[in-house]
């Protein structure tokens, strides 16, 4: 007689699979990239060769991080720097700009660039004056692909029209807006009292300058955050009516970020709780018109992003997802990140370490690592996981597959996964664990669990 295994419930399915997990912008993730350092000659080489290979092709991406904030949001796990002198901008700003024209002398030719994002930090504490310095200086050298995208991420209480339109007079036609939730009690607790009436008008403003697309930010998991926030926060979006919606996990990190000491994790959605906070907000996307786009993002049918998941070009770097690939990610500022396609490369960390090495004429590499051939294979199979919920591979790679196929029975007994010798298929109950059936794949990970909190939740 057959035993037949009990069925679990959504809440035993949470209370199984929330542990810590990668969010998985990359493989391999950051805390396990090789110990030993990356020369600056290893990484100007890879970064010629992916340029060389692609720069006619693709073009180049650029993620620029500008990390000053005037007031501090305790969620924030983000690499940042509070003050509300301004005089730091220029001097930032010029090592920013060394830094690029250290690229450019790598590159031997103008780069085409695709695709641009200014990330923080809060990129609009810098003045419409020096913005317009900073992209007009990038630009100058550079080449703009016809379909090239360019986006900021904005905070409403430290934007203004003038901003806007200088940032779209240099091509920029998306912005990301910070709401995360519209509670007062939400908001005090992470320190981000921000209206919805001034979130309006920066919507506002920006469709009347001719963006055409806006993506919301908004998190489930906050300190104190209930159904009846979460259902506020989104019917105030119904009425913005941004192109883009990223629902974000809380990620409770305060071990990285002392900030988030100001409360306590009694005070936090328990792990069923939270996840109803998603479910939530979710149905209510759903019923608004919005489809789910890969992990946490939710979209319009006529944007961008769901096209590229529908036709299979989405594609998830270390600025998360996006509508097109690029091989070579070029990260200027402190803390960046950059990405060949063979390695990666993370800046030194802290503000004015980074300025000295650039003073110094040194990229200011913090630390690298070089992608192996498993590296690679594994690396393709999780984007496509993290993408389309699906991937496959050759017979031949199968060996390489199968400690990651032992790993799946568990999820595939849950009806989370269904998998065979030549592929991977993530049924719709299993989107909610995307990041726990990603981990099976994580070979590194596997070959060294972690001895101290490392990452985030799953759930």
């Amino acid at each position: 007689m057959a035993l037949s295994l009990p069925i679990l419930t959504p809440a035993d399915l949470l209370a199984k699979y929330d542990v810590p997990s990668p969010r998985y912008t990359s493989y391999p993730t950051v805390p396990y990239w090789d110990e030993k350092p990356l020369t600056q000659q290893q990484w100007s080489l890879h970064v010629q060769q992916a340029f060389r290979k692609t720069n006619s092709s693709q073009g180049i991406s650029l993620y620029l991080h500008l990390p000053f904030c005037e007031q501090l949001c305790t969620y924030c796990g983000c690499n940042k720097r509070i003050t509300k002198n301004h005089a730091v901008e220029s001097p930032y700003l010029q090592a920013l700009l060394q830094e690029w024209d250290q690229y450019l002398q790598l590159f031997g030719e103008r780069p085409r660039i695709a695709e641009m994002h200014l990330g923080g930090g809060t990129p609009t504490f810098f003045s419409a004056a020096n913005l317009k310095y900073l992209l007009e200086k990038i630009l100058e050298k550079a080449d703009v692909t016809p379909d090239a995208e360019f986006s900021i991420e904005v905070h409403p209480n430290a934007t203004n029209t003038e901003q806007l339109e200088v940032l779209y007079e240099l091509g920029f036609r998306r912005l990301s807006v910070g709401i995360q939730d519209f509670d007062p009690r939400v908001q005090f607790v992470i320190n981000r009292m921000q209206t919805f009436a001034r979130t309006k008008e920066i919507f506002d403003a920006a469709r009347a300058i001719g963006y055409t697309s806006i993506n919301a930010d908004i998190i489930y998991g906050l300190p104190f955050q209930t159904a009846d926030s979460v259902r506020d926060t989104v019917e105030k979006l119904k009425v913005l009516k941004p192109e883009r919606i990223a629902f974000y996990s809380y990620a409770h990190v305060p071990w990285k970020s002392k900030s988030q000491r100001r409360y306590s994790e009694a005070d936090l959605p328990s792990a069923p709780v939270k996840r109803g906070l998603y479910e939530l907000g979710k149905g209510l996307l759903l019923e608004a018109g919005y489809a789910e786009i890969g992990m946490d993002h939710f979209a319009l049918p006529t944007d961008e992003l769901f096209l590229a998941a529908q036709n299979g070009t989405l594609h998830r770097n270390f600025m998360g997802y996006t509508p097109r690939h690029t091989e070579l990610l070029i990260g200027l500022g402190a803390s960046s990140i950059s990405d060949t396609g063979t390695a990666f490369m993370q800046n030194v960390k802290e503000v004015e370490a980074y300025e000295e090495k650039i003073g110094a004429g040194e990229l200011p590499i913090l630390k690298g690592h070089e992608l192996t051939e498993d590296d690679l294979f594994f690396r393709e199979q999780i984007s496509n996981l993290m993408c389309r919920f699906q991937t496959s591979w050759h017979s031949a790679d199968l060996p390489k597959m199968a400690d990651a196929l032992i790993r799946l029975h568990p999820l595939a007994a849950d009806d989370l996964v269904f998998f065979s010798n030549k592929q991977i298929k993530i049924l719709p109950a299993g989107r909610t664990f995307l990041r726990n059936i990603a981990m099976c794949l994580d070979a590194r990970l596997w070959e060294k669990q972690p001895s101290t909190p490392v990452f985030s939740r799953s759930v």
